[in-house]
């Protein structure tokens, strides 16, 4: 057999006695383009979770939260790492194989970069118990996690070559894939626990909710209805959806603004629940900080629809 000819491009061709010539290409080495994913998944876990390691509730739930509602939550990220890898992952995945693969990579990326950050910033010790240590990291390790699978979509912008992705790029799945409307659903679901992660455990939702009159959670609702419809069909942010020809503007805002709005809401319930932000608390006080809650939940679901 001749030897191999570079052809340029990085491909290689190989030519036989029958014209068989087969090509190699860069696209198919796919360790490579998996470190690079690695890569893009700890900045992602610093570049989202940053504002969590600085909170001191955050530190503070490691101590006291109860383990029943942290493992619980724990087991709940599990499944929303894999739903997540398959659509974002570190590479291109076509089995649940795979996308288990790349959910316990960043898995093990959230306890890892959450363990050295905490560490560094002097928040865990050496003379702290293994309870308090466990409890620290686990809680962090999940937004860190979530942080490390959405680096994949936010900064893997760019090809191998240096080039701008483009809309479409066969090598980026992204941008590929079809959405069904459960698909739809999930995302904004993801959008709005992330987000709430953030500023749940905080003082200040429970605050806000003594402060508010009915009043105000209904100029709350509105508000964060017409946050979540305007980023996404009408403030033409990219990744914005455009209505189908003929379509009513409100076939979109009950097909799509409203469920998504529920799903905040109900995901902000459960967030305060886990963080012990419902304990001791009236049933009107509860509902107005899932409308408190429900804001920045809204706004993440809508950002989920636009980014992922």
């Amino acid at each position: 057999m001749p030897p191999p000819r570079f052809t340029g491009g990085g491909s290689f061709s190989f030519r036989g006695r029958s014209n068989l010539s087969v090509a190699i290409t860069r696209e198919d080495f796919d360790r490579s383009k998996c470190f690079a994913g690695i890569a893009r998944g700890i900045a992602g876990a610093l570049l989202f979770a940053l504002p969590m390691f600085m909170t001191m509730e955050m530190w503070e739930l490691g101590f006291y939260m109860d383990r029943s509602r942290l493992f619980l939550l724990l087991i709940v990220n599990i499944p929303l790492l894999v739903i997540l890898s398959d659509r974002i992952g570190f590479e291109r995945t076509s089995t649940w194989r795979q996308a288990i693969r790349d959910a316990s990579i960043a898995y093990g990326l959230g306890v890892l970069g959450s363990a050295l950050i905490l560490f560094a910033m002097g928040v865990l010790k050496y003379d702290q118990s293994l309870h308090e240590i466990i409890g620290m990291i686990a809680i962090q390790a999940i937004p860190a996690s979530i942080g490390a699978m959405l680096g994949r979509s936010q900064l893997g912008g760019q090809s191998d070559d240096g080039d701008d992705a483009k809309e479409g790029d066969s090598d980026d799945p992204v941008h590929e894939r079809e959405t069904s409307y459960a698909g739809e659903l999930f995302l904004m679901a993801v959008g709005a626990l992330f987000l709430n992660l953030n500023v749940a455990p905080t003082e200040e939702m429970i605050l806000l909710s003594y402060k508010m009159t009915p009043w105000h959670a209904l100029l709350m609702i509105a508000a964060s209805l017409a946050v979540m419809h305007g980023f996404v069909y009408a403030l033409s942010f990219k990744g914005s959806h455009d209505l189908a020809e003929g379509m009513p503007s409100w076939h979109a805002f009950v097909r799509f603004t409203l469920p998504g709005y529920v799903i905040a809401g109900l995901i902000s319930a459960y967030c305060l629940w886990t963080f012990h932000r419902t304990d001791d608390i009236g049933s009107t006080q509860i509902l107005m900080a899932v409308v408190v809650l429900g804001f920045p939940g809204a706004i993440g679901a809508a950002a989920a629809r636009l980014i992922l």
